[in-house]
């Protein structure tokens, strides 16, 4: 992989809810500017609203032809180095952007996991949506310096 050709994939992070408390909005937001070093990066924030809003709201965020990654404790399990193949696939594919969806209380409508590519876990246990939202921007961002071959993914 050429370390070059990184730089094509888009990452969006779209979330249900805000992260308010200042420690991990400074968290997210280190990391969001990390990835933002290997290219064009999102984070879009959703306010939490009955499924079929919930549904249009996702929608008309997700870019046509992207390649989606709906969060879900029931997905599947991914190493570090898997999430960065992953990533690295969708680069190599000539996706335009590489979307990852955070739900709310009550998880992603069902609409919007019916649409994803792939459902992902970062573990078996629920996590506060702030926390895997801060847990994901740090797993992707680990995964462009792994794909780049840099210190920080040891």
């Amino acid at each position: 992989m050429s370390p070059a050709t990184v730089e094509r994939v888009k990452i969006l992070l779209i979330a249900v809810g805000r992260v308010k408390e200042r420690g991990l909005r400074d968290a997210v937001s280190d990391y969001i500017a990390r990835i933002g070093r290997y290219g064009p990066v999102e984070e879009i924030e959703l306010k939490d609203a009955p499924e079929a809003e919930l549904t249009q709201r996702f929608e008309r965020r997700i870019p046509a032809r992207s390649r989606v990654v709906a969060m879900e404790v029931e997905g599947r399990m991914l190493s570090s180095k898997g999430l960065a193949s992953y990533v690295g696939r969708a680069r190599d594919d000539g996706v335009p952007s590489l979307v990852f969806l955070i739900g709310g209380a009550y998880g992603l409508p069902r609409a919007v996991r019916a649409r994803a590519d792939l459902e992902l876990s970062l573990s078996k246990m629920t996590l506060p949506h702030r926390l895997a939202r801060l847990f994901l921007a740090e797993q992707v961002y680990r995964a462009f310096s792994i794909l780049r071959g840099e210190p920080y993914s040891h």
